[in-house]
């Protein structure tokens, strides 16, 4: 019988057919649906010998809730996701510069899913533009409810943009006169203002710290624009130093900011540690090897995850999720666009989604599954088993359905 995950001191209680919602998507989104949903049900079937199910149910968001009740994110939908904890999504439309606001913002920001997780490993056999992507092994954990995505931003021209404009030069001249054509021009100026707070960006470092620990991994990085900043990135910085220091027991290493868990406290070794944005961008390039876990506010987060996902051979392979690790609440969502060119073609590339699946398997407790998906996406690339978008950079391959690729994964899952 299909039932509800629920939370008990903060660790889920997951039954034995958990139901999850989700949303097919739009533009190539019910394509890699199709083919994402009979790959994950063979991994579960298989690894728990019909023990265990996912009880999928279906609810609706972007342009068919649009078109089939006037809504693009009806309240059934956000119900749904409250009450069952723990769903996964295919890519969204969202108009562009007049209508709605994003609808992947409005789910992170009404369910509170502060932590965009964005694992981004190398497949053997994936085409590159950097030398050696193997040694990119990250986990970026974005900030998901601050930053610009709690951001006010005026039109130029609009009486809010005027007048706050006014009120910085009666009240803060000295902050308004930094404001370049400020006093000439007015009305031709944009505002935007971005809130980063204590309480957002330490929970935000916690959760960092935390999968490091459990993942035995070597490091996290503070990633910021602190030098120009101060106040908003490079408290960020601060405040996740600060946490380091009295909620893990981290100390001074000696190296600038730097600190380190000590022996004797969980997580004995892991250095906690953070770079400038920018200088992140080249660090990634150069020395990928030396960042591990990294955590980071939501702009920069959105560069870096997908300037890392691009070194490992593109968006259309990249996984997320975001998550509230208090509530238990979490969507798992293929990361890239919707696509529309490849609607009801057969040619997407369903992999961003699997790997999100595999993520929302592993947030249930389900290894074996996931491990299972894992493992049948890598063999499928190393034996050239891959869509059009792999293939057109793997010589000598023969481009996939999207799916006969779901046909081939589970083979490989069945041992066939």
């Amino acid at each position: 019988m299909a039932e509800k995950i629920t939370i008990k001191n903060g660790e889920l209680c997951v039954p034995a057919n958990p139901i999850i919602p989700f949303i097919r998507g739009d533009g190539s989104g019910p394509d890699i649906w199709a083919a994402s949903v009979r790959v994950v049900d063979a991994a579960v079937a298989k690894a728990y010998a019909g023990t265990r199910a996912l009880a999928w149910r279906e609810v609706l968001a972007g342009e068919r809730a649009f078109a089939e009740t006037g809504t693009w994110l009806p309240e059934e939908t956000m119900q749904a996701f409250r009450d069952c904890l723990v769903g996964i999504k295919g890519p969204l439309t969202t108009p562009v510069g007049k209508g709605t606001r994003s609808l992947n913002v409005q789910l992170r920001q009404t369910l509170d899913l502060y932590v965009c997780l964005r694992p981004v490993r190398y497949f053997q056999g994936v085409q590159s533009p950097v030398k050696d992507p193997s040694k990119v092994d990250m986990v970026v954990f974005r900030e998901n409810t601050e930053d610009i995505y709690a951001g006010i931003d005026w039109q130029a021209g609009t009486p809010k943009a005027v007048r706050l404009l006014e009120i910085l030069k009666t009240e803060f001249p000295e902050d308004f006169n930094k404001i370049r054509f400020a006093a000439a021009t007015p009305n031709e100026i944009g505002v935007g203002i971005k809130p980063v707070s204590k309480s957002g960006s330490q929970r935000l470092v916690r959760e960092a710290i935390r999968y490091a620990i459990r993942h035995h991994r070597k490091s996290v990085t503070l990633v910021h624009k602190g030098n120009i900043m101060k106040y908003t990135e490079g408290a960020f910085r601060d405040w996740g130093y600060e946490l380091a220091r009295t909620e893990f027991g981290a100390e001074p290493t000696g190296k600038g900011a730097w600190m380190r868990i000590p022996e004797g406290k969980p997580g004995a070794g892991i250095v906690i540690k953070d770079c400038i944005c920018d200088a992140f961008l080249q660090e990634i390039l150069l020395h990928p090897q030396e960042h591990d876990v990294i955590a980071t506010l939501n702009l920069n987060g959105d560069y870096c995850s997908d300037a890392l996902a691009a070194q490992v051979g593109g968006i259309g392979i990249a996984p997320g999720g975001n998550v509230n690790f208090d509530t238990g609440h979490a969507i798992f969502e293929a990361t890239h666009g919707t696509a529309p060119a490849l609607a009801g073609q057969d040619r997407a590339n369903p992999c961003s989604l699997l790997l999100s699946a595999e993520m929302l398997l592993r947030h249930l407790g389900w290894n074996e599954a996931a491990d299972l998906l894992n493992a049948a996406i890598a063999t499928a690339i190393a034996q050239h088993r891959v869509t059009a978008d792999l293939a057109e950079t793997m010589p000598g391959t023969t481009a996939l359905k999207t799916s006969q690729f779901a046909d081939a994964l589970i083979e490989i899952i069945n041992g066939r």
